[in-house]
């Protein structure tokens, strides 16, 4: 329902006669009153005139003169008297048919009021309440006898008492309010008997009756359905944070796993290299330059370089799940790190820049792992899909806010794609930013490919040990 504003406070109106209460005007509707009767009626007239002027000048010396100037006046107020009479009684006819069409208009209209699912009060300037429909009396749950000529501050919390009248004197001035069905904005009201304070929505209208402004509210009860966003918000607000504890509980996994395989298979593997030298070097010693010493120089060969690549894939391996420079040594030398080898493996050309002064070895380990991982698949799309040659890579920080921004010049992002099911690598990139406290924005860029920008905002820095107060 939206806000209307009512110049005229007529029950009747929607009757097509209802503005038609004149008895003259209903009189003029005759169908004896048409042009041709007033014709001859000012005919009439002119002669009578004529008759009386004459019999005065001459009736003396013509008596039947006087006498038919007699008649002729009777008979023409006879026929008037007649004529008032006829009008009359076909403007009281008039007036009883508006009568019967307006009763049955108020009718109609006090049956769509009570019938009405919200409840809708009127109140005066005085703001007394005029009108109280039955679902008005489900919704205060009080009984419309007993709120008839009260105040409507009843019905409101006191604390917006104040602020309600001021907002009623600007509406009857202005005719504009700011409280509309259906808008964000939750309005509170009062139980009839004060037992409670329960949500609604609302609109307001004011309209105009014999010189009295009358304020008219429909409302809704958004009890329920406030308690079901209440508890809708509540269980995505668990959902964001479970999805976070499972992104760190990854991140914790990955970062353990990674370090096993960098320490401890890396360990093992580079033994097994050693001892694989030492086997080569016994053997050469034993029968040199015999062919089946020459033959398994050649195999233990063969078995380092394969455990060159083994050990270089542990690494790899090791990497994509956690980079332990991440931890060691801080997001940017682990963003640097990421970049080139991205740039190696792509074969585009990538360039990494970091701005602003704020030194990020002490990022917090979320942040950091959130920005990585955003990096990461930033250039994952990029490779896949972006169909691109270049791309650019901004680390930028302040005491404020971190900055990560990643750009391409390819064929670029369509907006469908972005809302599509499979896209689960924006969405999730899209969840850890957000409950990093971020934003992210993903649009067209400047080059014509995709830009990725997020920013994470920082506590403030710690002061230096060198400043003085």
């Amino acid at each position: 329902m939206s806000e209307k504003q009512v110049d005229k406070f007529d029950l009747g109106q929607s009757d097509p006669q209802a503005g038609k209460g004149d008895p003259l005007a209903a009189a003029a509707g005759s169908r004896w009153l048409t042009p041709g009767v007033l014709a001859v009626g000012i005919s009439v007239a002119a002669g009578l005139v004529v008759l009386n002027f004459t019999a005065a000048l001459y009736g003396d010396e013509l008596p039947w003169l006087k006498a038919a100037d007699l008649v002729a006046d009777m008979t023409a107020i006879a026929t008037g008297v007649l004529g008032i009479v006829r009008v009359a009684m076909q403007a009281e006819a008039r007036t009883a048919q508006m009568h019967s069409a307006l009763t049955a208009s108020q009718t109609r209209l006090a049956a769509i009021v009570e019938s009405a699912m919200d409840a809708i009060i009127t109140v005066n300037e005085d703001q007394r309440i005029v009108l109280f429909n039955r679902a008005a009396e489900r919704v205060f749950r009080c009984r419309r006898e007993d709120m008839l000529g009260q105040s409507l501050d009843r019905l409101l919390p006191m604390r917006f008492r104040h602020s309600h009248g001021a907002h009623i004197r600007s509406f009857g001035t202005t005719g504009e309010t700011s409280r509309r069905m259906g808008d964000t904005t939750t309005l509170w009201a009062m139980r009839g008997d004060g037992s409670e304070e329960f949500p609604i929505e609302a609109s307001i209208s004011h309209a105009t009756e014999g010189g009295k402004r009358f304020f008219t509210v429909i409302l809704r009860d958004i009890t329920v359905r406030k308690e079901r966003d209440t508890a809708l918000e509540r269980q995505r607000a668990e959902l964001r944070e479970l999805s976070a504890q499972v992104h760190e509980a990854r991140e914790e996994e990955k970062t353990r796993i990674a370090r096993e395989l960098h320490d401890e298979l890396g360990q093992l593997l580079t033994a097994l290299k050693m001892d694989l030298s030492w086997l080569n070097e016994r053997l050469m010693a034993l029968a040199p330059g015999s062919a089946a010493n020459v033959a398994a120089g050649e195999r233990t060969l063969r078995m380092g370089e394969t455990l060159d690549r083994l050990v270089h894939s542990v690494r790899r391996i090791s990497a994509d799940l956690r980079p332990l420079m991440l931890d060691d040594l801080g997001l940017e030398e682990a963003a640097s790190w990421l970049v080139d080898e991205f740039a190696g493996h792509s074969g585009l050309e990538v360039s990494f820049e970091r701005r602003g002064e704020r030194d990020l070895s002490d990022l917090d380990k979320k942040v950091a792992s959130t920005l990585y991982r955003a990096l990461q698949e930033s250039l994952t799309n990029i490779g896949r899909h972006a169909g691109a040659s270049q791309a650019w890579v901004v680390l930028a920080a302040d005491d404020a806010v971190v900055r990560l921004e990643v750009e391409d010049n390819g064929r670029g992002i369509d907006g469908a794609d972005l809302g599509k099911i499979k896209s689960l690598g924006l969405k999730g990139m899209r969840e850890r930013v957000s409950f990093a406290g971020g934003e992210l924005e993903i649009s067209r860029a400047p080059r014509g490919g995709t830009r990725v920008h997020i920013s994470v905002p920082l506590p403030p820095s710690p002061a230096g040990d060198g400043e003085v107060a």
